[in-house]
């Protein structure tokens, strides 16, 4: 349960105090995802530049230079490699024939050392699974619709990745995670966050929520590119298992991560005032991992779900579950 987010300015015209809020703002409401390590990336003078730090995003400065033209962030919840080494939390740095490029990782990849194991991706210090994406990215020499969609198709797990070039183009690669993205057209500015909720608490933070807005539309098996100049050009790839309410890729028991993402669920979700045996409901009822995280993040919807269950459609599921108890 980590957070994407950032931006991209295309016009130029917003005031660089106010990128910089924004930049803050969003990281700061992504905590909600993870607090354990956070980091931005942009482009200087053509290069990429990285900061992170195993710290909350509040207590972190993200500061980027007057004149950056987009931001790629991520806040983390550690679930493979030490966050207190920092090499290990995101953004990656990467390579791809003459592209240098960031990389962030929204989710949990499986078969990381099976990639590692099959020679696909070379032996590296960094512990976490999401840099096997970054390094099948990197072996294909190329950073462009057919390297993303080569690495879309080649890992196990859930996800939704996002990459920022040296070109000041940001790629999002929309897996089973969620991905809110929004189009400012009178500021000329793109927004992104994992969530909505995570979206409209930074919007809202510094008043950008007073402006019209559309939402973009990314689904499973999207590859969205948006350019320096805010075009937005598609490809797609095909999602390597299919994900419904009723069933995923958790409920796999070869998986070395079954059960692992409820239970940090079932750990955290008293963090947002629900009790872990409403959590268990919603999954005995076909919900995913990815659809509770959401619900947990808009208490109404969470709270129709859970009435729905008990009360509506899933009272007799619910009845031969826990003998109609409450």
């Amino acid at each position: 349960m980590c957070s994407l987010f950032g931006w991209l300015d295309y016009q130029g015209i917003v005031p660089h105090r106010m990128l910089r809020k924004l930049t803050q703002a969003l990281a700061n409401a992504a905590e909600e995802r993870g607090t354990d390590a956070a980091g931005i990336s942009y482009i200087k003078d053509g290069k990429v530049v990285i900061y992170k730090r195993p710290k909350p995003a509040h207590k972190l400065r993200f500061d980027p230079p007057e004149g950056t033209a987009a931001v790629m962030g991520h806040t983390r919840m550690a679930t493979q490699g030490d966050e207190k080494l920092n090499y290990n939390n995101h953004p990656f740095p990467g390579t791809a024939g003459d592209t240098s490029f960031a990389f962030a990782h929204n989710g949990v990849l499986w078969n990381d050392r099976e990639l590692r194991k099959d020679k696909l991706i070379p032996d590296t210090h960094i512990e976490t699974d999401s840099y096997a994406a970054c390094q099948l990215i990197e072996g294909q020499q190329k950073l462009d619709f057919d390297s993303l969609k080569y690495m879309a198709e080649t890992v196990e797990g859930n996800f939704t990745f996002t990459v920022l070039d040296d070109n000041n183009s940001l790629y999002i690669i929309k897996g089973s995670n969620p991905m809110c993205l929004l189009h400012i057209p009178v500021l000329g500015l793109y927004v992104y966050a994992s969530t909505e909720s995570i979206m409209k608490n930074a919007l809202s933070k510094i008043g950008l929520n007073k402006f019209a807005n559309e939402r973009i539309n990314t689904d499973e098996g999207d590859i969205i590119h948006i350019d320096r100049n805010g075009d937005i050009t598609r490809s797609e790839f095909e999602p390597k298992i299919y994900r419904s309410k009723y069933g995923s890729w958790y409920d796999y028991e070869d998986s070395p991560y079954y059960n692992m993402h409820e239970e940090i669920l079932l750990a955290y979700c008293g963090c947002y005032g629900i009790d872990s045996e409403d959590v268990e409901l919603l999954l005995e009822y076909g919900y995913t991992c990815d659809e509770i995280e959401e619900l947990l993040m808009e208490p109404s919807m969470l709270q129709e779900a859970l009435n729905d269950i008990k009360f509506g459609a899933g009272e007799s599921l619910y009845e031969n579950c826990y003998g109609g108890l409450w």
